[in-house]
């Protein structure tokens, strides 16, 4: 990690701090005697200088002059070091909805504090980074040129090993089809569905690559925990999507079984979609892959892969 997205870039040094034995009308003295980088919290340290909790302004102003600083210090918040990412610094902020994070050195010393315009500048940096990537640019501005300004073949060198595994995708889904061959030639209506079905399958995973794309970074819960709600959210696009396609499907064609075959493989494939696009990004990611080259046409062949097997699947056994 590059010391300018680390939390020791950020922070500031000149902050309030206060001991545990001074009283608020002596800290607030001190506020007002010198002039500091950041005064949206009060430090509190012991004599060694390790952070023992902090105090906020609003906090500290109520409390009765003669009365122990400590009795307002909260000893829950946020401890991160000079090398943690800026991206997490953000977020803890955002969690513990804090407008300034303490930064310690690696004997939990107090070093400063990242003060609310930079965290403000993290988070739009990291906003506008993830939306590059998500777009295609590379992470860096010289990188980012390269891409567009580089020789035909090296662009080429980028690009064409991951639409090789698409071609090669498409060729396993001739294969998937062929196979239900007879399936095709007694119900022919069952192919008109097809590139409606793959479509769908493809806007809903290219959503939850959008989303995920950020907020993996930012959620601090499990990755099971994750998938299961775009699962189940995937699912209830599906149903949604089913239900209006089974009466329009079913008029259409007069066939209500192959109405509830469609709907149905609509509704499995949401699920689908939702956990390859939330899974794949963050597969890549961990190997240290960009996102933005593999991602999209990795997902979209897992994605039409799975979709065909499935609607072809639900169809055999329904209209069998």
């Amino acid at each position: 990690m590059r010391h300018d997205e680390s939390a020791g870039h950020y922070l500031v040094a000149a902050v309030p701090r206060a001991v545990a034995g001074q009283t608020a009308g002596q800290v607030l003295a001190d506020l007002l005697a010198r002039t500091y980088d950041c005064v949206d919290i009060v430090c509190v340290v012991d004599d060694a200088g390790r952070l023992m909790g902090v105090v906020t302004l609003s906090d500290l102003l109520a409390l009765p002059r003669d009365a122990a600083v400590t009795r307002a210090m909260s000893t829950r918040f946020p401890k991160v070091h000079s090398n943690t990412d800026q991206e997490r610094v953000a977020s803890l902020a955002l969690d513990h909805v804090l407008s300034a994070v303490p930064v310690l050195d690696e004997h939990e010393r107090l070093l400063g504090v990242v003060p609310s315009s930079a965290l403000l500048r993290i988070l739009r940096r990291e906003h506008v980074e993830d939306i590059h990537r998500f777009a295609g640019i590379s992470r860096e501005a010289m990188q980012a040129r390269e891409a567009i300004e580089a020789p035909p073949l090296r662009r080429l060198r980028h690009r064409l090993p991951w639409l090789l595994l698409g071609l090669l995708g498409s060729s396993l889904a001739t294969i998937v089809v062929a196979r239900f061959e007879a399936l095709l030639s007694s119900a022919p209506a069952v192919a008109f569905f097809v590139p409606g079905l793959v479509y769908l399958a493809d806007a809903i995973g290219t959503q939850t690559e959008a989303v995920a794309v950020r907020g993996l970074s930012l959620s601090h819960s499990r990755l099971s925990a994750l998938v299961g709600g775009e699962v189940r959210t995937g699912i209830l696009i599906g149903l949604v999507l089913g239900g209006l396609t089974l009466p329009g499907v079913w008029f259409a064609f007069g066939d209500l079984r192959l109405a509830v075959a469609v709907s149905g493989a609509l509704v499995v494939a949401g699920g689908i979609a939702t956990t390859i696009g939330l899974v794949l990004p963050w597969i890549l990611g961990r190997m240290g892959s960009d996102p933005a080259y593999g991602s999209g046409p990795l997902a979209t062949i897992i994605q039409d892969l799975l979709s065909l097997v499935v609607y072809f699947g639900i169809v055999s056994a329904v209209l069998a």
